[in-house]
């Protein structure tokens, strides 16, 4: 089977690539270092030629609200255009938990825009909500340092691995479309705080996180049902616990 990954050359992409080449599948990268650019076009059509199925991991390269929402609506409406012309018979991709219940955030809402433009195509479709990765949450303790210090609320947090949100993806291209959104999360549910201690420790990182009621979420004011699965949509639960990738060496987290 030809699948075609698009974000196939960033974290989640290269191992979606590996996993799906080990299975025997002809799995194509596609980004713009491997000529194929999903907002101008070019290569697009070349690409998607004789390609079954479609798996969207693209990060957006900007971050500003209203730019972050045309990356995402232009790079959707193109490949979904692109790949009803190839013929393609799943297009899948990867969002966000919860990002229809966080409209502070502006990512959150351009990931929505997303869904909504995959829904209403028509094309056969999965879309994967995964959590936050564990490797994401330097980002978030760097996000959330104010005067030294890192604050943040104790709302309840599901991080998982790159490793699993990549078999999931996997095994969902390999399979019939779900027509539905499926949630991802890793196997500890706890408050946001604990993990970020956890990783500072582990990192030997000295900042103290701060369990401020008042701290938002890259914008976003946060509850317990924030960012985690609500059981509102098919769930699954990563192998790797934190415990275990904190364990890994760095270079290999």
């Amino acid at each position: 089977m030809k699948i075609v990954v698009v974000g196939g050359t960033g974290q989640v992409g290269r191992q979606l690539i590996r996993l799906l080449t080990a299975e025997g599948h002809e799995a194509v990268a596609a980004s713009p270092s491997t000529g194929i650019n999903t907002i101008t076009g070019e290569g697009l059509a070349g690409a998607l030629a004789g390609a079954q199925t479609v798996v969207d991991v693209t990060n957006a390269p900007v971050w500003g609200d209203d730019e972050v929402l045309a990356f995402f609506t232009a790079s959707t409406g193109n490949l979904l255009e692109a790949g009803r012309a190839a013929g393609v018979r799943h297009h899948i991709a990867l969002t966000i938990v919860g990002a229809d219940r966080n409209p502070g955030s502006g990512y959150q809402r351009a990931k929505v825009a997303q869904e909504q433009l995959i829904v209403a195509s028509g094309v056969p479709y999965t879309i994967l909500r995964a959590t936050q990765f564990y490797s994401f949450l330097g980002t978030i303790a760097d996000a959330a340092t104010v005067d030294g210090a890192v604050h943040a609320p104790a709302a309840a947090f599901q991080p998982v691995a790159v490793e699993d949100v990549a078999a999931a993806l996997a095994e969902a291209a390999t399979g019939a479309p779900a027509n539905a959104v499926v949630d991802l999360a890793g196997p500890e549910k706890l408050p946001m705080t604990e993990f970020l201690s956890r990783f500072l420790d582990a990192t030997g990182d000295t900042r103290k996180v701060i369990e401020d009621a008042a701290a938002t979420y890259f914008g976003a004011p946060l509850t317990d049902e924030s960012l985690v699965p609500t059981g509102n949509h098919a769930e699954r639960i990563g192998a790797l616990s934190f415990a275990g990738w904190l364990s890994r060496p760095e270079g290999a987290r």
